[in-house]
């Protein structure tokens, strides 16, 4: 089955999360900052993660740069996207997303992580929670500087998870915490948001894509992760998506219009999501790993093969990463970003 990610609580594995990693549900585990001291630490607890499972198994991370960066001390300091379109010396924006998008990817394989949750293609518009995350507030921008950056994301050797469909940056409101509601008609949302989307689609650089828990009330009454408008008939029948889609954290405010964890499950999963996120919520995520038989009509084995694509088979280690020039460079680029 291998559909479910959840996240552990600190730097070891307990008993119990150990137990549960061996169950046939668990197909993922999404690193915090909790989880992080050091990169040796770090390593150790990854390789104990797949030993736990003891089948391939997805491990995975926000580490976008900026304020969403979970291990700081012992990696390079990833600018936030926003910053990366006017370059702090001669490089031009090509170069430095390029490099960012190199070096963000080759420390978190390197950590033996194997995806992180990036690029944000938002549009950089009114929303509290993604802001500066966003590379741009003008669609084709968004298009060209995350293509770059995706370009870097590759040649590190990671797969790519564009976020979040088909866009949260029109949206005050961080659905973290509240209800997220865009009342724009779809002529807007389509032109704009939707465009990055549909453009690096057909560009094949997306892997992976994770949708917002946004209602947009013109299109449909459900937010995208739980709806077969968004995920189907727009992302798969339209679009021609035929990557991973995670949903985004069920344990969020603006995910509980579908109920309890049960119900957000199977809303996620019957509307298209290939793995469902469930993190800072242990009993949240228990709960769907008790009632998977419940669950499994909605899991299809070509999901599992497609999540299982994303895991990386050739890691380099941190050592090794660091003894290279392109490292050298990068990291002293992203460092030039923090002088005033």
């Amino acid at each position: 089955m291998n559909s479910l990610m959840l996240d552990v609580e600190s730097f070891e594995l307990t008993a119990q999360e150990k137990e549960i990693l061996e169950h046939p549900m668990v197909g993922g585990v999404i690193l915090f900052t909790r989880n992080y001291h050091d990169p040796e630490q770090l390593i150790h607890l990854t390789q104990s993660i797949r030993l736990a499972a003891n089948r391939p198994i997805l491990i995975a991370v926000d580490h976008e740069g900026g304020r969403v960066q979970r291990f700081r001390e012992g990696f390079s300091p990833i600018p936030a996207m926003r910053s990366l379109k006017v370059a702090p010396d001669e490089s031009t924006p090509k170069t430095v997303c390029t490099e960012m998008g190199w070096l963000m990817a080759s420390e978190v394989l390197a950590s033996g992580i194997d995806i992180s949750f990036a690029p944000v293609l938002d549009l950089d518009g009114i929303s509290d929670v993604i802001t500066n995350r966003a590379f741009h507030s003008v669609p084709d921008k968004v298009i060209e500087l995350a293509s770059y950056f995706i370009n870097g994301m590759k040649q590190a050797g990671m797969k790519t998870t564009g976020k979040h469909f088909p866009g949260h940056g029109s949206v005050k409101a961080d659905s973290h915490i509240a209800a997220a509601i865009d009342n724009r008609d779809k002529q807007s949302i389509f032109e704009k948001d939707l465009k990055v989307f549909a453009e690096l689609i057909q560009a094949n650089k997306l892997d992976a894509l994770m949708p917002a828990h946004v209602i947009y009330p013109q299109l449909d009454d459900k937010p995208a992760g739980f709806s077969p408008f968004w995920l189907q008939s727009i992302l798969k029948q339209q679009l021609g998506f035929k990557g991973v889609i995670f949903s985004d954290d069920l344990s969020m405010q603006a995910a509980n219009i579908a109920g309890d964890y049960i119900g957000k499950a199977e809303a996620a999963l019957s509307a298209g999501c290939d793995m469902i996120l469930a993190c800072n919520n242990a009993k949240g995520a228990i709960s769907i790993l008790d009632q998977h038989q419940a669950l499994q009509a909605w899991i299809s084995p070509k999901s599992v093969s497609k999540v299982q694509a994303l895991i990386n088979q050739k890691p380099v280690s941190f050592n090794e990463l660091k003894q290279t020039d392109r490292w050298r460079q990068a990291n002293r680029l992203a460092k030039s970003f923090l002088v005033d």
